[in-house]
């Protein structure tokens, strides 16, 4: 099982959005680098539902449910759906993510611009922890 970390705009899709549908295609995602991150997505993986831009905090986990397909009529870009399996007791914030030592090489940290990135084992743990608080 793999990890991930995906980001939406909550005022565009947010983790109760997803749960009232429960699920998703996550689409929309234009960034080569994050598209082949989805890619890489096979069922059964988890991911944190991560709102951007007002709130800044993980705040859910999510579950892959199906592997890439393509998104868009030019087959250049990829989608994956997604379910949603438990909200974190408490968001992570993100100056609780930068302060923490063990997430120092967290992906979204190095590539902050990307709506899609891997998560780490052991940093998977780290942050599940953060949210249950």
């Amino acid at each position: 099982m793999a990890y991930w970390l995906l980001r939406s705009e909550p005022d565009a899709y947010s983790w109760d959005d997803l749960v009232r549908d429960g699920g998703t295609e996550w689409n929309g995602v234009r960034n080569y680098t994050a598209r082949n991150f989805l890619k890489d997505m096979q069922p059964g993986d988890r991911a944190l539902f991560y709102h951007s831009n007002t709130e800044k905090a993980a705040v859910g986990v999510m579950e892959i449910t199906r592997a890439w397909q393509p998104d868009g009529d030019d087959g250049k870009w990829a989608s994956v759906a997604v379910k949603p399996v438990e909200k974190l007791a408490k968001p992570v914030p993100l100056p609780d993510i930068k302060a923490e030592p063990r997430l120092k090489e967290l992906e979204m940290l190095r590539q902050s611009r990307l709506s899609v990135t891997p998560v780490r084992d052991a940093e998977w743990q780290v942050l599940l922890a953060m949210g249950q608080g």
